[in-house]
């Protein structure tokens, strides 16, 4: 299932989370924000369990969109479990690939790590 963040949810989940996040910060007004929707359970799906999907409503969530100094939607986010930052992140609509490659960063399996992690 698709989290919903909100202002007063965000923090408890960010620190309690030990999976990397996704998050996309969208307004519903927005039609490529509509289209990023479109492709959020293909990535729920591609996961499962590896990653929580999330979205932010910025239009109702006027603290996260300040603390993520959000001028644009869509932007999309990916953030790791330890160190609890961003990854990486896309600003305007992306592909599917874009957006798993950038929960693979959060996760450690990006190409750096790839190249010059421990073995």
């Amino acid at each position: 299932m698709i989290k919903e963040l909100t202002d007063e949810n965000y923090t408890e989940f960010i620190t309690a989370i030990d999976k990397p996040v996704f998050i996309d910060f969208y307004s519903p007004t927005c039609g490529p924000c509509q289209a990023v929707h479109g492709l959020l359970p293909h990535l729920e799906k591609y996961f499962g369990d590896e990653a929580v999907i999330a979205r932010v409503d910025v239009t109702r969530n006027p603290k996260l969109a300040a603390k993520y100094e959000i001028r644009s939607v869509p932007l999309c986010v990916s953030i790791s479990p330890k160190d609890k930052m961003v990854k990486d992140y896309e600003l305007g609509a992306a592909s599917v690939d874009r957006y798993i490659s950038m929960v693979k960063k959060a996760q450690g399996k990006g190409l750096f790590s790839r190249l010059f992690g421990k073995k």
